[in-house]
């Protein structure tokens, strides 16, 4: 490492003295825009010049593959590992970072979290990519609300010594109407922008000169197509997707380890630059174009696998000797690129869209239904994205229609609602699971909560006092009727015990009895339930020997109770019916006999 690190010293050290050239000149002109590693200092496209390069899974990259700072981080690294930015001033001054770039980048990482937390982007990868790209904003010069000023330009993309990228913006952002240049701290060039800019500082504006909205935009960029950045290969991949070449990915990579053990806040206008530019390809011919390089510049050394390689080497594919009459095999045509979806077509979060608390009585319909809002990868709403949702838990609860998982499209506004859901039965928690995107899905999980049917008032139906003999069973029934909100509350549980104080406080153990399916008195039920016309019939009850007035109480769940007075008492002897005594006849008086009957007519 420390080998390859002096190399890279000693390679950067030939264009020092242009550089600081360059930007001195820059700098007496007061020029409107100041741009990086032009003309002879800047690098193009790395195929062109023979730089090591790699393919990645986006056909673009960010930045056009535009010049970049190759300056590695100080030999001497932060003595806190794990430190994020609090630490004194240790090596070079230009491994500090400036406030408002900090701060930039930080704010970036905190708004991907949440719109995007799998994607898992540290903020020190955009420091990184910003340290190579600007030079933290050429050192953290920037005004109030974090504009560069004067706006930070690549050189012009034309081909001559770089990349040839026509305008495609007509010169809004990069003032050149001919060809496109990278612009702003992070280096976007206007075709990317346009796609993946955004307003990070609220001003109205999406600003690629801005760090606050090109640091968030480098950050959803980075985590488009699915990556973790937590995992080593999606994150090469998303820096190659910046700029596609080898050399850029390990100077990128460095900064990152470097500022992953620590670095230290600075503040705006005193970072300094970088002075190692990478190394730009060579020019075919002299251009009059803005930024174009030197008329000539060394040609690349010839390599033995392409034609033209070194003397005595194997002939590169095509190729042949002289004289021998054969002819280079007819090139194949180009493959068509495969279309990409484009950022705003790209799936990039799910959220809540409101959804308020999941809350449901047994077997009614819940007031609330689970909606979700899917994002693009800019973080607006996304239409026509698959959602699914699932009911886990056993308290019975489904979907309308009975279903236990139900798949709905996003629709314009990029929200999707579940179907209603009915409670079931079983009082208890369960959940509801949104799972939308492909490749790495993202979840939202909700908790909702089923309880048992409410009463607000419970009531004896009838008045009859309710007496049994010891040992007897009591004639007449109990029956009692729930009601919620004075209607009928149908399937509400009830527990009716037996008590022996007015207040039910204690439990008895002697008194009227109900029997288990063993024919066991037990004095407490629970598996009591009202029927469709909220309506509980008892079951029998029944007497031991003790006499006393015993209370029974019943209660719901909502909280509806009443108490029934129960009483054993041994039933009233009655005496036998006396005959009044026949009254005497006086002594010596012969009973009366009975007069004779009259017959005739009496005598004269």
């Amino acid at each position: 490492m420390a080998a390859h690190i002096r190399r890279r010293l000693r390679k950067g050290a030939t264009t020092t003295a242009v550089a600081a050239a360059a930007v001195a000149a820059l700098a007496a002109s007061q020029a409107p825009a100041v741009t990086l590693a032009d003309g002879a200092a800047g690098g193009g496209d790395p195929k062109a010049a023979g730089e090591d390069t790699a393919s990645t899974e986006d056909d673009d990259a960010a930045t056009g593959n535009s010049p970049y700072y190759t300056d590695l981080p100080p030999l001497v690294t932060p003595n806190k590992p794990g430190a994020s930015s609090n630490l004194p001033v240790t090596g070079s001054a230009e491994a500090g970072i400036p406030a408002s770039i900090l701060a930039a980048y930080k704010q970036a990482e905190q708004t991907v979290r949440t719109t995007d937390p799998t994607c898992r982007l540290p903020w020190q990868l955009l420091a990184a990519i910003g340290k190579v790209e600007s030079g933290q904003a050429r050192g953290g010069r920037v005004d109030a609300n974090g504009t560069a000023s004067p706006p930070i330009l690549g050189p012009a993309l034309n081909g001559q010594g770089f990349a040839l990228i026509k305008d495609t913006d007509g010169g809004a952002y990069d003032s050149d109407a001919v060809h496109d240049r990278a612009v702003g701290p992070m280096q976007f060039i206007p075709s990317t922008w346009a796609s993946w800019g955004q307003d990070a500082n609220g001003d109205g504006r999406k600003d690629p000169n801005n760090i606050y909205d090109a640091a968030l935009a480098a950050g959803r960029y980075l985590c488009a197509n699915d990556r973790d950045l937590a995992i080593a290969a999606d994150l090469d991949k998303a820096v190659l997707s910046y700029n596609r070449s080898n050399e850029y990915l390990r100077t990128v990579r460095s900064w990152f380890s470097y500022y992953q053990r620590g670095t230290h806040e600075i503040p705006d206008g005193t970072g300094t630059l970088p002075t190692t530019p990478s190394t730009s390809s060579p020019n075919p011919g002299p251009s009059t174009g803005p930024g174009a390089g030197p008329s000539a510049t060394p040609s690349p050394k010839p390599s033995p696998d392409k034609p033209g390689g070194k003397p005595g080497g194997k002939p590169g594919p095509g190729s042949s000797k002289p004289g021998d009459g054969s002819t280079s095999p007819t090139p194949k045509p180009p493959k068509p690129p495969t279309a990409k979806p484009t950022p705003a077509e790209t799936f990039g979060s799910l959220e809540n869209a409101g959804t308020g608390p999941l809350r449901a009585t047994a077997g009614q319909a819940f007031d609330e239904r689970v909606a979700v809002l899917a994002r693009n990868a800019l973080g607006a709403p996304l239409g026509k994205v698959p959602v699914t949702f699932t009911v886990t838990g056993n308290t019975g609860t489904l979907f309308a229609g009975g279903k236990k998982t139900v798949t709905v499209r996003t629709g314009a506004n990029g929200t999707a609602t579940a179907p209603e859901l009915r409670a079931g039965e079983k009082a208890g928690e369960f959940t509801v699971t949104a799972v939308a995107g492909t490749g790495r899905p993202r979840t939202l999980t909700y908790a909702a909560t089923v309880t048992a049917r409410q009463a607000d008032a419970l009531a004896r139906t009838g008045e009859k006092t309710l007496v049994a003999a010891p040992g007897e069973k009591f004639a007449d029934a109990v029956t009692v009727k729930a009601t919620y909100k004075d209607a009928a509350a149908a399937g509400v549980a009830v527990t009716a015990t037996m008590v022996k104080d007015p207040l039910g406080l204690f439990d008895n153990d002697k008194g009227p009895y109900f029997k288990d399916a063993a024919g066991k008195p037990v004095r407490t039920l629970t598996t009591l339930t009202t029927d469709a016309e909220g309506v509980l019939r008892l079951p029998e009850i029944f007497a031991d020997e003790t006499e006393g007035t015993f209370k029974l109480r019943l209660t719901t769940e909502g909280g509806a109770s009443v108490v029934i007075e129960l009483t054993i008492r041994a039933p009233e002897e009655t005496a036998p019916e006396e005959t009044a005594p026949e009254e005497a006849a006086p002594e010596g008086t012969a009973p009366e006999e009975a007069a004779p009957k009259e017959t005739g007519t009496p005598e004269a």
